[in-house]
């Protein structure tokens, strides 16, 4: 494993879990996709600030029975792992103060679209957290004119999110618990 991180050569059969738990907790974000390593850069100040301001806000109607963190691994499989940027798990998988989840104790997974991960946040999050049985997710994307938060629920049969909202004032949502929340909440400051 050390040998090809540091020759660029994934190890043989490619990337898995295990491996990931060997490599050093440098601060980096890795992710795996079927045994490839995904390395992303470094979220920007925008992205960050939408995440900090989201979980708070959730956070504040998160009903007692969730829990609201943000980039907490959410292993799918042995190959398959990923870092929503904000998540709601059930309280009973959050007091054993993880520092990963299993797919089945978490209710939302929310990815804030950055130029670098666009068709993975859109298109292949989606699709494998669907896959995983996530009840709920949330594609936040930052547009000139602002945010827009988009929201799903899942058709567990067909194993696919359905869009249950477009919101670019308010996400007025009873899923996963009632949530009012304006959008100027968390939409960072232009500087």
């Amino acid at each position: 494993m050390t040998a090809a991180l540091q020759n660029d050569y994934p190890p043989e059969g490619g990337w898995t879990t295990d491996d990931l738990d060997a490599l050093p907790a440098d601060g980096r974000r890795r992710e795996l996709l079927d045994g490839v390593l995904l390395v992303s850069p470094s979220p920007t100040r925008i992205h960050q600030t939408i995440a900090m301001r989201l979980g708070v806000a959730l956070e504040e109607e998160c009903p007692d029975d969730y829990d609201v963190t943000q980039a907490v691994e959410v292993r799918i499989n042995r190959t398959r792992s990923f870092i929503p940027d904000v998540l709601v798990t059930t309280s009973t998988a959050a007091a054993r103060e993880p520092s990963r989840y299993e797919p089945h104790e978490v209710v939302l997974a929310v990815e804030i679209v950055s130029p670098s991960t666009r068709s993975i946040d859109r298109v292949l999050k989606p699709t494998l957290y669907a896959q995983a049985g996530i009840p709920f997710y949330w594609r936040i994307e930052v547009e000139d004119d602002g945010l827009v938060v988009h929201t799903y629920r899942i058709d567990a049969v067909n194993e696919v999110y359905r869009e249950t909202g477009r919101w670019t004032k308010f996400v007025d949502t009873g899923e996963p618990f009632p949530v009012n929340l304006s959008i100027a909440r968390i939409t960072p400051r232009r500087r």
